[in-house]
């Protein structure tokens, strides 16, 4: 009785040993938004002041707020953002009705109101965060 039983036994695990391994996932590499400002002068408090509205709109929508560096030392640039390079769609009603709530500016309005606080600005799109060995496991290989 106990060899029938092992035997049972070991016939029912030899499928799940045989049973393929599926690859390993590649790693998803997300894109960012990398702004950089060069605030006009004396408009730094206000500048900081409009970006915290902005993030509230976003906290509101279900959304991260920007992240934010500041200058310490080195380079001309005083701001640095890195944030999600598009809003997902399922959050963009959400994201709308907070900002029209809230009465921040939007089109011609957003344009002009904004730049009042930049002397000057840069932004790219870029992928990350990552590593590199993550980065090089998102290659096609043939």
């Amino acid at each position: 009785m106990k060899t029938l039983l092992a035997a049972l036994l070991l016939c029912a695990s030899v499928p799940a040993l045989a049973a393929p391994v599926p690859p390993p996932e590649r790693p998803q590499v997300g894109k960012v938004l990398v702004e950089i400002y060069r605030v006009a002068p004396g408009q730094h408090e206000a500048f900081l002041e409009e970006i915290a509205r902005y993030d509230e709109a976003n906290r509101r929508a279900g959304l991260p707020p920007r992240q934010l560096y500041i200058h310490s030392d080195g380079a001309d640039w005083d701001f640095l953002f890195i944030q999600p390079a598009k809003t997902p769609p399922e959050k963009s009603a959400a994201l709308d009705k907070a900002w029209d709530e809230m009465k921040l500016p939007s089109g011609a309005d957003f344009f002009l109101q904004f730049r009042r606080f930049i002397a000057e600005h840069s932004d790219t799109f870029a992928s990350g965060p990552t590593t590199a060995a993550d980065f090089l496991a998102t290659r096609k290989k043939p």
